[in-house]
């Protein structure tokens, strides 16, 4: 008896957190005591179908579209909480900064004096008219207890009418016969429910499949759809489609292409037309008084061509391609009739162009994911239209500073600068033809870039590269890029002692890879698949893969094999050879408008051969940081279950970036809408990166069967702020699952302890970034 009175205190402070937990909730249930008087708190809408008339399947399709059209909402809640009405309650009529934060999450309530019945009964009946329950019937009710009320939409509908047979124009004029010659692709067919959308969609259908045969004057309204259940049938209808009698004569006949005029110098002080100067070009003429630009550069702008009938999907086609291009900023067009044939059509496109030459000054003040805290300089020059053919030339210089403060990498501090220079053409500059036959032009790319890495007290790295690169869009979500050629040469200077003694101090392949001199060259190409500009969509995705290739035809002609003896060579520089794959795809699913689920997997692999034993340092894998595995610091994981930090480098305090050849990554994230422009996150990432083949300095390092072992594993929150012109991104995030520990240890969930200083100081990292992680 005397030892279980001593065992009370302590199983009463165990079951404190709950006790209080529990207070919480009911003290949260109580919101209606906070109602001003007379006011009841609304609870939400119920649609009851208690018509026999329908299936179970349709009535429940019924009652979850009725019940999005009631208004106003009620209350969010979770687990029926109204968690955010407390917060509003709570926190009303208080000044201090608490109550004025906490109030910001918070939303007033929803009162039953708000809420009209009889005009939600209305809305809701009309809707089922226009789904074909013609005999529907809304009666409205309430249930109010307390100081709540609930609405209730009692529903009859009665039998859904059903199509019984569609007609379509039979006479012989050119507007009948074209309607009558679409039909076969009609949105209508014999046996479906009467739905009114159905029919408004109908019309614009046949206006845009018209569109593109030249009826430049018709307009959905020249389409009657008449209805009709007296000669039907029970709960039936014929429908009839008909071209208006008043349909304007315009819009009866069809137009054909006639000029084509461009004016690529536009501003609203210009009213003459200036035709005398048009320089004719191919199938259009040229209005540039001044000589601005190529007329050549619009053929494959143009899309309507002479003796041709008008095609809305051209007419549209060309004006993306005007803005595409490059150097304008806006377009608007005309067609007027021709004054020598009133069944051709002249068209004027209006090009109003960037400034030519612009400066962009650009800072960014940034902490990593590796502690390091610094600034980045970005100057960038661009002309638009650098040699009067739409060119795009770009001068990119570039600075920055990365200092750490505190930690194992305290005076390493790192330092870069570099130079780009890129200049794209809007087209294709080769014997390639390729049509993508949508608004987006083909591309060629041109590009220079020196970069220059200094670590302080280690290396100095030196970084030249070059690639001719060909960008196209198939249509709006694929897109391909072909590099057919890339170089980069990287070579170290400046290597100190302290960092040829850590080399040889601690044999780890790694440090001596990253001063290794680099050569790359050959051809990449690169898919992408993406529909996630597509916000309306409950589900979106985006897919990436990418194949790269560097010395393999060399090094087969040549005979290069490295582990026999036969390494070859380019100015004294072993070159690479290797095929690289990567993969990543990610799955966006939207639960409400504020709120979504985003998933991302990548898969990598480098497979070096031939001159080479490992992937050149700039091609391998790296793992952790802000845009990866956030609970662990940039470049720090891996590969496989290595840890550096028993044999880091002769008693010197910097950590080396760990890589690989392999790399496997997931993540997730919980994303919802807290207030105004602020997003919160819930975040879980998982990976490592492996070596292909093993080595005795990094045990543990390669990829074997047992890879799931390896992974790495972290949590996290975060905010994200919505700026506009950038998204400014904060996480926390710590590890789960550490690879390098022992087997049965790995997993340290059991030893979070966010009380504890010292495990916060070794296990909490802090990323600050711009933009989303993906």
């Amino acid at each position: 008896m005397i030892s279980n009175h001593k065992q009370q205190p302590s199983n009463m402070k165990r079951h404190l957190p709950y006790i209080l937990l529990l207070a919480f909730i009911l003290n949260a249930c109580s919101n209606t005591k906070y109602l001003p008087n007379n006011q009841k708190l609304y609870l939400g809408a119920t649609v009851k179908v208690t018509d026999k008339n329908i299936s179970k399947k349709d009535a429940k399709a019924v009652v979850s579209e009725l019940s999005d059209l009631t208004r106003p909402k009620p209350n969010a809640s979770i687990l029926g909480l109204r968690v955010k009405l407390y917060l509003y309650n709570i926190s009303k009529g208080k000044k201090n900064f608490i109550s004025r934060f906490i109030n910001k999450w918070g939303e007033p309530p929803v009162l039953w004096s708000t809420v009209d019945v009889d005009n939600n009964a209305t809305i809701l009946q009309s809707r089922l008219q226009n789904e074909g329950y013609f005999h529907a019937m809304i009666t409205p009710d309430s249930v109010i207890k307390n100081k709540t009320a609930k609405a209730v939409y009692n529903t009859v509908t009665g039998p859904p009418f059903k199509i019984k047979s569609i007609t379509f124009p039979t006479d012989s004029d050119s507007l009948d016969t074209a309607v009558a010659g679409i039909s076969k692709k009609s949105l209508l067919r014999v046996g479906d429910k009467y739905n009114f959308d159905v029919i408004k969609n109908e019309r614009l259908r046949i206006d845009a499949r018209l569109k593109e045969e030249g009826f430049y004057y018709f307009s959905p309204e020249d389409i009657l759809i008449q209805v009709d259940s007296t000669n039907a049938g029970p709960y039936q209808v014929n429908l009839y489609e008909i071209v208006k009698q008043e349909t304007p004569d315009k819009a009866w006949d069809i137009y054909t292409m006639n000029k084509t005029y461009i004016y690529p110098r536009y501003s609203l002080k210009d009213t003459a037309a200036k035709l005398d100067s048009a320089i004719h070009y191919n199938d259009y003429y040229v209005i540039d008084p001044k000589n601005t630009i190529h007329p050549y550069v619009f053929q494959n702008v143009i899309a309507l061509h002479p003796n041709e009938p008008y095609n809305r999907t051209h007419h549209n086609q060309a004006l993306s391609r005007f803005i595409d291009i490059g150097p304008y900023k806006y377009v608007k067009n005309r067609f007027d009739i021709s004054p020598k044939d009133t069944l051709k059509l002249d068209a004027f496109y209006y090009l109003t162009p960037y400034p030519k030459k612009s400066l962009r000054f650009e800072t960014l003040l940034r902490t990593t994911s590796a502690n390091y805290n610094g600034t980045q300089v970005n100057v960038s020059w661009r002309n638009r239209n650098a040699f009067k053919g739409a060119e795009l030339l770009t001068v990119t210089l570039m600075g920055s500073t990365d200092v750490q403060f505190g930690g194992q990498n305290n005076g390493y501090n790192v330092y870069q600068t570099g130079i780009q220079t890129s200049l794209t053409w809007p087209r294709f500059i080769s014997p390639l033809n390729i049509n993508t036959n949508n608004g987006y032009l083909p591309r060629t790319r041109l590009q220079l870039e020196y970069d220059l890495t200094r670590r302080l007290k280690l290396y100095t790295l030196n970084s030249f590269s070059a690639s001719w690169a060909y960008l196209w869009k198939q249509d709006v979500h694929i897109s391909h890029e072909l590099n057919l050629f890339g170089f980069t040469y990287t070579n170290a200077a400046d290597i100190t002692k302290e960092y040829q003694d850590s080399i040889i101090h601690t044999r780890n392949p790694s440090l001596k890879h990253v001063i290794d001199n680099q050569l790359t060259f050959g051809p990449s190409y690169s898919y992408t698949y993406t529909n996630t500009t597509e916000d309306y969509k409950q589900n979106t995705y985006y897919y990436n893969s990418k194949i790269g290739l560097s010395g393999n035809i060399l090094g087969l002609v040549s005979g290069a094999d490295t582990l026999r003896g036969k390494a070859k060579s380019i100015f004294g520089t072993n070159y690479s050879q290797y095929v690289k794959v990567e993969n990543e795809f990610r799955f966006y699913h939207k639960l409400n408008a504020n709120t979504k689920f985003a998933n991302r997997i990548i898969v990598g692999v480098g497979l070096p051969y031939g001159n080479s034993t490992i992937m050149p340092y700039s091609q391998q894998f790296f793992i952790g940081g802000a845009n990866s595995l956030r609970g662990f610091r940039a470049r720090s994981v891996g590969p496989g279950s290595y840890f550096p930090d028993a044999t880091i480098t002769n008693g010197s305090g910097f950590i080396p970036d760990e890589s690989g050849d392999i790399k496997i990554e997931a993540t997730t994230e919980y994303r919802p809408k807290l207030f105004s422009i602020v997003y919160g996150v819930i975040f879980l990432d998982a990976g490592n990166v492996w070596l292909l083949n093993s080595n005795g300095s990094q045990p543990g390092g390669a990829f074997t069967r047992k890879f799931l072992n390896d992974m790495a594993v972290d949590a996290g929150l975060g905010l994200r702020f919505d700026l506009t012109v950038l998204v400014l991104r904060t996480d926390l995030g710590f590890p789960l699952r550490k690879p390098w520990l022992p087997d049965g240890q790995r997993w340290v969930i059991n030893q979070i302890n966010f009380a504890d200083g010292g495990w916060r100081s070794n296990n909490l990292v802090f990323n600050l970034a711009i933009g989303y992680p993906f």
